[in-house]
C-alpha cells in the first residue's frame, strides 16, 4: 500500500499509478478514477470530502462489490500490518472469536452481504456487541450505516496513504 506519500506528490503522480494508490483505499475503479481526475486537490480535506460525496453517490451495485473485497472479522488475528483494520480484530478468548465468526456469518445471511466496520482501536467484544447491535437493523438502515462505516474506513486508508502534510522525506 502507498504510504506517507504526501498531497504533492499524490497530485503529481501519473493517472494510472494515482488510480492504484486510491483504489488500494477504496476498492472501487470508478471512484479511485473519479478521485484521480478531481486532480490536484489543495488539502487533505478537500481530498477526503471528495471521496465521501463519490462514495456516498455510487449505486448499491457498486457498493456490493466493494463489500466483496473486505476479509471478515478476524481473518488476520493480530496481524501488525492490518492493525486497524477489522479482519486484525482479535481477542485471546478463543469463544469470542468463534462467536465473532458466527455473528458474521449470521450477518452475511441477514443481509446479503458482508459485515464491515471501522474498528480502530475497538475489542473483539466491542465489535461484537455492534455487530450484535446492526443486526437489528432493517436492510435499508444497515445499508446506511455501511457506506458511512466505509467512509471512516476510506478516510483512514487515504490519511495513511499521504501520512503527514507534506508527506515522508525519503518516499519516492
Amino acid at each position: 500500500m502507498h504510504q506517507g506519500i504526501g498531497l504533492d506528490a499524490f497530485n503529481a503522480l501519473p493517472m494510472r499509478r494515482a488510480v492504484h494508490a486510491v483504489f488500494e483505499c477504496c476498492y472501487s475503479v470508478s471512484m479511485a478514477t473519479d478521485l484521480a481526475r478531481g486532480r490536484p486537490y489543495a488539502s487533505h480535506d478537500e481530498l477526503f470530502r471528495a471521496a465521501d460525496r463519490l462514495l456516498f453517490e455510487l449505486g448499491e451495485e457498486s457498493i456490493d462489490l466493494i463489500l466483496q473485497a473486505y476479509p471478515d472479522i478476524g481473518r488476520r488475528p493480530g496481524s501488525e500490518k492490518s492493525a486497524k483494520e477489522q479482519c486484525a480484530v482479535w481477542s485471546s478468548e478463543p469463544e469470542v472469536m468463534a462467536e465473532l465468526n458466527q455473528a458474521s456469518k449470521h450477518y452475511l445471511e441477514h443481509f446479503g452481504f458482508g459485515f464491515v466496520m471501522y474498528v480502530g482501536g475497538l475489542s473483539a467484544q466491542e465489535v461484537l456487541t455492534a455487530l450484535h447491535q446492526r443486526l437489528h437493523h432493517d436492510t435499508e438502515t444497515e445499508r446506511k450505516v455501511v457506506r458511512n462505516e466505509l467512509a471512516r474506513i476510506n478516510r483512514t486508508r487515504l490519511e495513511r496513504m499521504l501520512g503527514p502534510e507534506g508527506g515522508y522525506d525519503n518516499w519516492y
